[in-house]
């Protein structure tokens, strides 16, 4: 069922209701939006450890109230050490996605945190640092409940992920996986946390926490290095922007995928006379999915290796020359590349000044390497995994480079003065969510609540084959699906109503009118929306 919205002077949405209440309490402190979001960051990475953590990146897209737009890149580069001869040397035909050879990047998401709370204090912002890593500490010291969603999800290279010393230990009882409510404990990861409330973020990188982390990544055999760390910045990049009919939509650049995103929403706006929730509209939606994925594959890499400007696919002509090329009568044969896997997180906040943030954070497959660290407590992702080792490939492994990521948090802003944040989680599937979820409200009309909890689709392929195959949550409207096989869709029902696999999603927006902010999140998660 939907949940229903929160219409308040200010508001958070989180996957985790732990994580919401931290956003809710620092926001009551007086906080804006960017110390609530730092404060749930913390929060999540500690109670939702197979989507996040603080061993893995982030995105961050922030409006000021009078309209500027800043986009952070906390995503972390290959060690120093991470070569296709290394992994080549070591057997290895592709980078293997867990234990220490899948931990080959730089965690950002710290000083991603860092560097959005100097924005904040650009913008007034003063709450201490161990007042928004308090919940975070206190979580993970005294415990908190292992959630459903923890105990269900599936993921890949499950049998690899439980061999990696120390990951059953951490998370496992007797052998499988935590059952909810499940108390558990991280005092380490508390104490890692209780020294950067301290010591500053950056101790992550260059002081005693980021001595530790190094020793122990070289403990384990991975390729990053103490200078890996110490030179590690999150950078300001400028984001990439799409004008539609009545609203401008904005996304991260590359590595990012978000031009995925902008290049789905894009190209649907140019196919005339579509309805909104038909089987043609939602033809057009997976059409469009198809030519935008098949331009990130070519295009999307560590900005070093690109070979052509992002903004250059999003102009009026070149998306009116993909748009064109979009049967409306027949589905497109489509036979999808490896697929880029990840589970993430995704949370928004909009403060009563109008302050608006989209964040994401990610350790891409779920737990991610599955190296938890022992002096920290800190579990590092494999975000690495997302590289090439075929040297002609522009996602090609290098040291110091950055893979294709899939995590792109989206913001809008319309004409008639709203700002919308969403996002959504799902590794290479989210512009897929995001597209839906945006049409639906912007296009539908549907209210925010409606838009997030409708049933979703996404294209994907199946075990062996090289043909795509639509899977549909099992309330999708029968008339759609009807619609959508004679269009050519293969299309494939699921057994469950509200289920994970299809992102956990979420939207606020700011109303100008009565200055009010109306915020929900996804019915498939563990959270929610709260507000002031």
């Amino acid at each position: 069922m939907p949940e229903t919205p929160v219409f308040s002077t200010a508001a958070v949405a989180a996957p985790h209701t732990l994580a919401a209440e931290t956003g809710q309490t620092i926001l009551a402190a007086g906080g804006n939006a960017v110390e609530a979001m730092v404060a749930m960051a913390a929060t999540v990475a500690v109670v939702y450890p197979h989507m996040n953590g603080i061993g893995g990146d982030g995105f961050w897209l922030v409006r000021e109230p009078k309209g500027r737009i800043h986009a952070l890149d906390a995503s972390g580069p290959a060690g120093s050490l991470a070569t296709i001869k290394r992994y080549r040397e070591n057997g290895y035909d592709a980078i293997p996605p867990r234990g220490p050879d899948a931990a080959l990047t730089v965690a950002g998401a710290v000083s991603g945190w860092g560097l959005a709370l100097e924005l904040s204090r650009s913008l007034g912002g003063q709450l201490p640092l161990d007042l928004l890593l308090g919940d975070a500490i206190r979580h993970a010291r005294d415990g908190y409940p292992v959630s459903r969603s923890e105990e269900r999800f599936v993921t890949g290279e499950e049998a690899a992920l439980y061999e990696v010393p120390g990951f059953a230990e951490a998370f496992l009882v007797e052998g499988k996986r935590a059952p909810e409510g499940t108390q558990r404990r991280t005092p380490r990861l508390a104490d890692t946390l209780e020294r950067l409330a301290h010591a500053g973020l950056a101790d992550f990188y260059r002081g005693d926490v980021g001595r530790e982390i190094a020793l122990d990544l070289e403990r384990i055999g991975s390729p990053i290095t103490r200078k890996d760390l110490e030179t590690y910045r999150a950078r300001v990049v400028e984001p990439l922007s799409l004008r539609l009919r009545g609203s401008t939509i904005y996304n991260l650049p590359p590595p990012s995928q978000g031009l995925a995103t902008l290049l789905i929403l894009g190209m649907v706006e140019r196919l005339k006379g579509l309805r909104a929730e038909t089987p043609e509209h939602h033809h057009a939606l997976i059409e469009a999915t198809k030519r935008a994925f098949s331009i990130r594959d070519r295009v999307v890499a560590d900005p070093r290796n690109l070979v052509h400007d992002p903004a250059s696919f999003l102009t009026p002509q070149a998306l009116d020359k993909e748009a064109a090329l979009i049967d409306m009568k027949r589905a497109a044969p489509y036979p999808l590349p490896r697929s880029i896997d990840g589970d993430t997180i995704w949370m928004g906040a909009i403060d009563r000044n109008g302050l608006a943030v989209s964040y994401i954070q990610s350790v891409f497959w779920a737990y991610g390497s599955g190296c938890l660290l022992p002096a920290t407590g800190v579990l590092w992702h494999n975000r690495g995994t997302a590289f090439s080792l075929d040297p002609a490939s522009r996602n090609r492994l290098e040291p110091g480079h950055r893979p294709l990521h899939s995590l792109n948090p989206a913001m809008a802003v319309f004409d008639d003065g709203r700002v919308l944040s969403f996002g959504a989680m799902g590794g290479e599937t989210q512009p897929q969510f995001l597209s839906q979820i945006f049409s639906r409200y912007a296009e539908a009309g549907m209210g925010l609540a409606d838009a997030v909890e409708a049933p979703r689709w996404l294209l994907d392929a199946k075990p062996r084959e090289r043909e795509a195959v639509l899977k549909v949550e099992s309330h999708f409207d029968p008339g759609l699906i009807r619609g959508l096989s004679r269009l050519g869709h293969r299309i494939e029902e699921m057994d469950e109503a509200y289920s994970g696999r299809f992102g956990h999603a979420g939207m606020l927006v700011k109303h100008p009118r009565n200055g009010r902010v109306e915020a929900v999140h996804d019915p498939r998660s563990d959270g929610g929306s709260l507000g002031l």
